[in-house]
């Protein structure tokens, strides 16, 4: 499956591309503001690993970022269940030789027109480390509001830090999907 938008091209995910995927996850600015399960060093055992867990998911749930046909990064969404079924949380990664271009805004709009596109959900948002300030940006770009900021809510490398959750809902978000 291929989603189009703006240039860019989300794809389902191969093991033909664990290789791709551990050179642009293996990367410890990338690691640094992800959560712990995300390893590091990250090898191509840690993406087959990975990608044989994913790839099954039907509809698809994880993308990879594809621009002039090289992927350089991962976008996935997670629904939720019980009591918070109607929301689905989106994560992602870009290679930092392409942060700063306005592609991970991009994939953000993407994944998130898919996801209300494909899930019975109302309502998508993201978590980030308040000192992650690309990453802010970048759901703001997509049309992402801050809903909160939570004091010393994450620990990272020994590190207390605040944590935020931006979000947006379906009845606020425009739609830019072109799905093949």
């Amino acid at each position: 499956m291929e989603i189009l938008f703006d240039g860019i091209i989300l794809r389902t995910w191969s093991i033909d591309d664990a290789g791709q995927l551990a050179q642009i996850a293996n990367n410890k600015n990338i690691a640094d503001n992800l959560q712990d399960q995300f390893p590091f060093p990250y090898t191509v055992r840690d993406s087959r690993k990975w990608l044989k867990t994913i790839i099954p998911l039907d509809p698809p749930r994880n993308f990879a970022i594809v621009s002039n046909n090289i992927i350089v990064g991962n976008i996935g969404i997670i629904t939720k269940d019980d009591i918070h079924r109607k929301n689905a949380e989106i994560g992602y990664f870009l290679s930092e030789d392409y942060w700063g271009q306005g592609i991970g805004t991009k994939a953000v709009k993407a994944i998130t027109s898919y996801a209300f596109s494909n899930f019975d959900i109302i309502r998508v948002y993201a978590e980030t480390f308040a000192g992650n300030a690309r990453s802010r940006r970048t759901l703001e770009k997509a049309g992402f509001h801050l809903e909160a900021t939570f004091k010393n809510y994450i620990i990272k490398s020994g590190v207390i830090c605040d944590g935020c959750i931006y979000s947006v809902l379906k009845e606020e978000f425009r739609y830019f999907l072109s799905a093949d």
